[in-house]
């Protein structure tokens, strides 16, 4: 490999979410965190390196993408998704969950209900109750240790709760779907049907494993795209959600200025000129970068999935497709959710998303973050298996290198 993605990096002291601010989060410090969903690696040297240049010029004022950044960005989603966005579909903001409640603000009214598909990452549910709407939920079912869409339910709910905006988590985190062409289009023939918007959280589409392609959903059909309003950004791919950068397409025109309305309204105009450019770098130079990144992670993958096999079969890795969030089935120990949480964290000493987080059909489940060097996620296995077997009468056989 071309980069050294098993390269360790000191990230306390740094203002870190993830390592800096355990005790103001109820936590140990002692805690190994592999929660929150950034990586533990520096992002593309090219990016680096044109930020660098950019803190030397000295003047960091209002700034703007120019055409070379939108090409950058229409060039990724043609050459990755065939996808050929048009420029004025762009809208940028700071963030996806940003955009998530600027789109509940935007298409719905108090009280007025809004959709989505639970076990979900968690700020799709607080971006719908902290704005004063219904949280309606479609569960997801897990069959056969793969998660489908229950799309009679959805459709009932649709109907029986008037729903009139469903938040669709493509690819889906925590449970790790990439979602087929078949369910994205049953999933806009139901909209369709019903006058229902679909806002598509795409934020993981560049973390698809071997033999799964993350199809956009806008990209499917032009009804679909009249409905859509796609939610993107380089932060997950290329480790740069402090930069605050997100791009977000709506080809409707008049969806697209009620967007651009609830933005204003919330006193948002410019994104930061950092963003900008590692955002157009990213695009334009990272390919190669990105390609060894998911090569290093199928590896984690495949050492977590090993790992469990062979010494914590209590414990079942839902098989992801895409991101780089491993979803954990622990109800095979038989925990409630207090004695899980003793588990992980008081015997473990792990600091992992609990799956409760993301509504109550993520009872007996834990997200882990497996962006980091092998090293430390072996240090995590090997902590989560010694915290395991101590609950039974097995001893700990220690058969692993890290």
């Amino acid at each position: 490999m071309s980069y050294d993605f098993d390269k360790a990096i000191e990230r306390r002291g740094t203002n870190c979410l993830k390592y800096d601010f355990a005790k103001e989060r109820g936590r140990s410090a002692e805690l190994l965190p592999l929660w929150v969903a950034d990586m533990d690696f520096e992002t593309a040297p090219c990016v680096k390196e044109r930020l660098q240049k950019a803190v030397e010029h000295g003047i960091y004022g209002y700034s703007e993408g120019k055409e070379e950044y939108f090409r950058a960005v229409h060039d990724w989603y043609e050459r990755y998704y065939d996808w050929d966005v048009k420029k004025e579909w762009l809208v940028r903001t700071p963030g996806v969950v940003f955009a998530l409640a600027a789109c509940v603000r935007a298409f719905t009214q108090k009280g007025d209900a809004v959709l989505l598909q639970q076990p979900v990452y968690y700020p799709f549910s607080e971006v719908i109750l902290d704005n004063e709407r219904e949280l309606v939920n479609s569960p997801l079912v897990l069959r056969d240790g793969r998660y489908e869409m229950n799309f009679e339910d959805l459709e009932a709910k649709i109907v029986s709760e008037k729903v009139k905006l469903f938040l669709l988590c493509s690819p889906h985190n925590p449970v790790g779907r990439v979602w087929s062409e078949a369910e994205l289009r049953k999933v806009g023939e139901i909209c369709l049907r019903h006058g229902v918007l679909v806002v598509s959280d795409e934020i993981h589409s560049d973390f698809t494993w071997p033999g799964k392609k993350h199809i956009v959903f806008a990209s499917l059909d032009p009804a679909f795209s009249d409905i859509a309003v796609t939610c993107t950004a380089p932060s997950k791919t290329f480790n740069l959600a402090g930069l605050q950068i997100s791009n977000i397409f709506i080809e409707n025109k008049t969806l697209r200025g009620r967007f651009l309305k609830a933005v204003a309204q919330a006193g948002y105009s410019q994104v930061g000129l950092f963003g900008l450019i590692a955002c157009q770098t990213a695009y334009e130079e990272g390919h190669e970068w990105l390609e060894e990144l998911k090569a290093y992670l199928h590896e984690n993958l495949l050492f977590v999935k090993s790992f469990l096999k062979e010494q914590m079969p209590e414990v079942k890795l839902i098989e992801p497709e895409g991101t780089y969030l491993l979803w954990l089935d622990f109800r095979g120990l038989s925990l409630n959710g207090e004695q899980l949480e003793e588990l992980i964290v008081k015997k473990a000493k792990l600091w992992l998303d609990s799956g409760r987080m993301f509504g109550p059909d993520g009872t007996g489940f834990e997200r882990i973050n497996i962006a980091c060097p092998r090293s430390v996620l072996c240090r995590a296995m090997k902590q989560l298996r010694d915290a395991v077997q101590g609950c039974g009468d097995r001893e700990a056989v220690d058969s692993t290198e890290c």
